[in-house]
């Protein structure tokens, strides 16, 4: 039953203020459904702030703050988009080795839109086929990728996509990459 797909795992998102809401939102409310924990993980407490494209959005609630999140206690991780979240994430020492934790441990990891960005800064696309939003594909193919304009792609557990628009075929394909656990 699709609604038990995911019971017993657990999933940080790993967010901090300027993600795209859309996309942090309706792959945490997926994953749910499909009977995973998850977490929103971030720097700081409290809240972040989401974002409508330039348009400031809903506010969401930090499950965990990062200096408490360990890999260890998880089984995938989701790295939603938006252009400011993942280029301040990728400032952030303690989220990039977070992130590379999943990807050096074969754990199942979806990037959506810009969020490949921190994949790059983790040293986790060096021979992965990957989709990204458009302005990515350089970043991507520097650090080694294959990028590819597609709506999702997936390669050993990494699943990506494009845009707020590809959610329904990444939300499947994480799902069903997340069921798999390691790889």
């Amino acid at each position: 039953m699709a609604e038990e797909r995911l019971q017993g795992c657990r999933v940080a998102v790993l967010a901090t203020d300027g993600f795209e809401q859309v996309e942090l939102e309706q792959p945490v409310a997926a994953l749910r459904r499909a009977g995973a924990e998850v977490e929103v993980v971030a720097p700081h407490g409290g809240q972040i702030q989401g974002f409508n494209h330039h348009d400031k959005g809903r506010m969401v609630p930090v499950d965990r703050e990062l200096a408490e999140a360990r890999p260890d206690q998880y089984d995938a991780i989701v790295l939603p988009g938006g252009v400011i979240n993942p280029d301040e994430l990728r400032l952030e020492p303690r989220a990039i080795d977070f992130i590379r934790s999943f990807a050096d441990e074969g754990k199942p990891i979806a990037a959506i839109c810009h969020g490949p960005w921190t994949l790059i800064n983790a040293e986790a696309v060096e021979g992965k086929r990957m989709t990204s939003w458009p302005s990515l594909q350089i970043d991507l193919e520097n650090a080694g990728a294959e990028w590819v304009d597609e709506q999702v792609v997936v390669d050993q557990g990494l699943v990506t996509s494009r845009k707020p628009d590809d959610l329904p075929a990444f939300c499947d394909k994480m799902i069903e990459e997340f069921a798999e656990r390691r790889h």
